[in-house]
This record gives C-alpha cells, structure tokens and sequence, in this order.
C-alpha cells in the first residue's frame, strides 16, 4: 500500500462521467481528512446514466455540476489521476514544472456503449466497478460498495 495524498484529483475529459463518478466512489471509501476533487479538460454536461448507477450503490452526484481545470477551487494536489488519454497528457502538462504525482487508469468511456437501456447501463456499471477496483487496490481500502 502506497502512503495516501491529503489530496487527490480525479481528471477526465468533460467531467460528466468517469471523473465524477471516481470523485464519489472515493469520498465513500476514503478517510475524511483526504480531500477529493474531479474536473474535466473541457466543459460537459451531466450524465443521467452515472446517477443511475451511482444511485444502486447508495452514492450520488446530484448536487455536482461538470467543471474544468478553471474552475477549481483548489490547485494543488498531492495526486492527480487521469481517466482518459486526453486528461493525462494535460495533467503532464499542468505538473511539468511541480512534484505532484500523476497516474493514468485507463478507463473505457461508457457513453460510446449502444443498445437497451439496460445494455448501456451495465456499461456504466463496468466503469463504476472497475473505478471501485481502481481505488481499493490503490489506497488500500477493503470497503466494497459495488453490488
């Protein structure tokens, strides 16, 4: 187990699916103290499916609204991991010049998925459980969320 960030992003491309879902997931299964935060490179909308999905492991984003790197609050994070191709590279970018780790999770991006509603759905689902992986192999944690 590595030692844990007193603070941790979570980046993906618009942040409205994986990066927020991330965000919820480690605030559920994180220590208080570890401050989480998710942003996008660009600007995006909500994604009904990833309240869906959150929702049937007792999380919610109800109240997040898709932000970028711009509008954070804070700039400073001890970690930043990236989701996507596109947000590592930025976060490469952003850090080149300070010691903050970044790490890169490949995650496959649900809204490409087709079919039912239920098709699409356990598409999320897959992202959501494989995030949950993600972050208990990473921070060390053995609380399960994922039904």
């Amino acid at each position: 187990m590595e030692r844990s960030p007193r603070s941790v992003l979570f980046m993906c491309r618009m942040n409205a699916v994986r990066s927020p879902m991330a965000e919820a997931l480690a605030r559920s299964l994180l220590p208080t103290g570890i401050y989480v935060a998710s942003a996008g490179i660009r600007p995006g909308e909500r994604d009904p499916f990833v309240d869906a999905v959150l929702e049937e492991v007792g999380l919610s984003v109800a109240h997040h609204a898709p932000r970028t790197l711009e509008e954070l609050e804070d700039d400073y994070f001890d970690l930043i991991v990236t989701l996507a191709p596109e947000a590592h590279h930025a976060a490469l970018e952003l850090t080149r010049s300070s010691a903050v780790e970044v790490v890169y999770w490949p995650t496959p991006d649900p809204t490409v998925a087709s079919g039912t509603r239920e098709q699409i759905l356990s598409a999320y689902r897959e992202v959501r459980n494989h995030l949950e992986t993600l972050i208990e192999r990473r921070f060390g944690r053995g609380l399960a969320v994922s039904s």
